[in-house]
């Protein structure tokens, strides 16, 4: 099956989603279609991060950075960082231009391109395994340091498409985000109730020096 192109009206929905407050915006991109490296996903968990409105986990909480500079706008574009020294994951950049604000995407299902998912991570055995956590949903995607900065609402390397229908709000469940040092219990990661996909929560628990 091959993606569909959206329409004008379907990608200015998606932009009049992604313009505004980053917690809406988490919610909405449930169900929306993410596609690169010959890969589709549906988006099936998410973390909404504030930037520098006292979200201390955010990335962008102590201004901008050579790194972070994408998460300031304008929304719809990339934000690919490198993690652990081994991993690379993916946020939807979002709100009004100079306010930084962005969605990690935290996992998916594959719905298209199987084969090249199977072949890009041979040791999953299991399909719903392939794109269950942040890092493994972009190992799946073949998404690394060049997909920094991508608009994801063009036909660029990586592109994000509506969902083929809205995620029910019953369907939606929340909680506290994982691994993150800073405000780890607001409830701003959002998942679909029941999805085999989604990653499992793991609270983050501090190193003490001996």
């Amino acid at each position: 099956m091959t993606q569909p192109p959206a329409t004008g009206a379907d990608l200015a929905g998606l932009v009049d989603l992604l313009t505004g407050p980053v917690v809406p915006a988490a919610r909405g991109l449930l169900g929306c279609r993410l596609a690169a490296g010959g890969v589709t996903v549906r988006i099936t968990e998410v973390e909404a991060y504030a930037g520098t409105a006292g979200d201390p986990a955010s990335h962008a909480y102590r201004g901008r950075t050579p790194r972070n500079a994408v998460m300031f706008g304008p929304a719809g574009h990339a934000y690919v960082y490198f993690t652990y020294g081994m991993h690379w994951c993916m946020n939807v950049v979002t709100g009004p231009d100079g306010e930084a604000a962005a969605v990690l995407l935290r996992a998916g299902e594959v719905v298209d391109g199987l084969d090249a998912a199977r072949a890009r991570r041979p040791a999953v055995r299991r399909d719903v395994d392939l794109g269950r956590g942040p890092a493994r949903l972009c190992a799946t995607l073949g998404i690394d340091r060049t997909a920094y900065g991508v608009d994801l609402l063009g036909d660029g390397p990586a592109r994000l498409r509506p969902a083929d229908a809205p995620v029910p709000d019953a369907l939606i469940e929340a909680g506290p985000r994982v691994g993150v040092t800073g405000a780890h219990d607001l409830p701003w990661r959002f998942w679909i109730a029941g999805d085999p996909t989604v990653s499992a929560y793991r609270r983050h628990v501090p190193r003490t020096r001996r």
